[in-house]
């Protein structure tokens, strides 16, 4: 049985899997240069569950994420980025792993084709500002003399 899953676990490293266990144990990496900005699926996704279903994703500077879908409801997970080796993945705080590919305005995220666009959905804006006065209590929370 060990060694079934030394075997098991040599295979998901080899098949560049990432996995986290904590996600207040990821470093969050900086946005590479281009990345940081709003992104949103343009026309019907494959991957959405309706041809209205609008997927986004929102990346600061400073590596903040926030993947925001919404069709009936809004669903809105915060996340940051993280680096590993030469690819970027954004960590959710649900613990899902993305990997993230940009070439020029276009991203490929989640299985889906996101565009670089100037402006939010109204619902998604609203989501990023609950998320953000969220962080910002979090932060001023925790004491800094660690």
């Amino acid at each position: 049985m060990m060694k079934k899953l030394v075997i098991a676990g040599a295979l998901l490293t080899l098949a560049g899997c990432v996995q986290v266990d904590n996600y207040n144990d990821v470093v969050k990496a900086p946005a590479p240069a281009g990345l940081e900005g709003y992104w949103q699926s343009k026309g019907p996704q494959s991957e959405m569950m309706s041809p209205d279903a609008i997927a986004s994703l929102i990346v600061t500077k400073n590596g903040d994420t926030l993947d925001c879908r919404q069709w009936q409801r809004v669903i809105a997970t915060p996340g940051k980025l993280m680096q590993r080796d030469a690819q970027t993945y954004n960590v959710t705080s649900g613990l899902d792993i993305y990997p993230i590919e940009r070439s020029g305005n276009t991203l490929q995220y989640d299985r889906m084709t996101l565009v670089r666009v100037d402006r939010l959905t109204t619902e998604c804006e609203q989501a990023w500002k609950k998320a953000t006065a969220a962080r910002t209590a979090a932060q001023t929370a925790t004491p800094s003399g660690h």
